[in-house]
């Protein structure tokens, strides 16, 4: 007899993604940046989960333990202590026993300290990813898992429609992302995977689960959608939202992908023989390529990619569609655009 449907999905989807980590090994280069054990070294390639201790993510330890030894692959864990509830080095710490009772191996735990910049919730991701790439990097992993299901999709898509960014933040979450140097560090096996298929999953293996606090707690914008935003278009809308927001993630995913690759392709030829951005030029991009363009422009002008937001590429913008003389844009990371005879000169101040 075969494991439960709820088992079997999971450990398939961790399986395929198992499968796509050693085939980026075969085929990428190894570079210092990647930290990554070749087949050459005779090292097994690690694999790592970051695992809160909720269903999600204990669910994911648990198919991965049981698929990373058939393949070959080492399989460890981290969790995040991230230190805003009472006993979270202690809630930490059993995180770390779960892990280790399914024989993950290497298993820690990591201590952050949460700052203030973007709120609550992007502050704490911002210390989650830090911890999590500092881990993989000292211990060389190959990737990190993430236990992001089709519903927190759903509520990504939906959050990003409620800030007006555009068909990238529409796109929602990545199945491989990363930094530079680390573009296929994490890996999401579960976005085709509803939250209560993974529930369902740690429910028939008896794997202890933890409901964080916070997911429950209505000061979190996250928190709300879920509990009650979902719900209530659920309730007008009818079954199948969430199903049909994550189809929207992928659409505009691949539509967001071709735009940005139209962009760095049409970057070159709107630059003077200085390098310097040509009004004119610009102007006559199509809009959606046109604020690529000048995107990409801010970020390489030094300003963080994370605290740049619609409205102040739509500021730069203007200077191309609307000039009336107005006097520089003050951006994020101290970046300042202007329009100067002619040209579009954006730079740190």
């Amino acid at each position: 007899m075969g494991p439960h449907p709820a088992v079997a999905a999971i450990r398939l989807a961790v399986r395929r993604v198992l499968h796509d980590v050693l085939n980026d090994l075969t085929d990428l280069p190894p570079t210092p940046s990647r930290g990554i054990p070749r087949a050459a070294t005779g090292t097994p390639p690690l694999v790592l989960v970051a695992c809160s201790g909720g269903a999600d993510s204990m669910a994911l330890a648990s198919a991965l333990a049981f698929e990373a030894p058939k393949l070959g692959i080492r399989a460890g864990g981290v969790t995040v202590d991230h230190g805003l509830q009472a006993g979270s080095d202690l809630r930490a710490a059993e995180v770390v026993t779960r892990m280790t009772a399914l024989r993950l191996d290497p298993v820690e735990s990591v201590a952050v300290r949460v700052g203030r910049d973007g709120g609550p919730e992007a502050a704490a991701r911002d210390a989650r990813y830090g911890a999590l790439d500092e881990a993989a990097d000292r211990l060389g992993a190959a990737a990190v898992l993430l236990g992001h299901t089709r519903d927190d999709q759903a509520e990504t898509v939906l959050l990003g429609l409620a800030r007006g960014s555009g068909i990238r933040s529409l796109s929602g979450m990545a199945e491989v992302s990363g930094g530079p140097g680390r573009t296929h560090r994490y890996r999401r096996p579960f976005l085709q995977i509803d939250r209560q298929t993974a529930r369902k999953a740690c429910m028939v293996q008896s794997l202890p689960v933890w409901d964080d606090p916070h997911n429950i707690d209505p000061a979190y914008t996250r928190s709300r959608l879920r509990h009650e935003g979902l719900p209530a278009l659920e309730k007008a809308l009818g079954k199948g939202v969430v199903e049909a927001l994550a189809r929207t993630a992928q659409l505009s995913r691949d539509d967001a992908d071709a735009l940005d690759a139209w962009a760095a392709d049409a970057e070159a030829g709107v630059r003077d023989e200085d390098g310097r951005l040509e009004c004119a030029k610009l102007y006559a991009l199509p809009p959606a390529v046109r604020r690529r363009v000048l995107r990409r422009a801010v970020v390489a002008a030094g300003s963080p990619a994370g605290s740049l937001f619609a409205r102040h590429i739509e500021e730069v913008d203007r200077l191309i569609t609307g000039w009336r003389g107005q006097g520089a844009i003050n951006l994020p990371g101290r970046v300042e655009a202007q329009r100067q005879g002619g040209r579009l000169v954006i730079r740190q101040g």
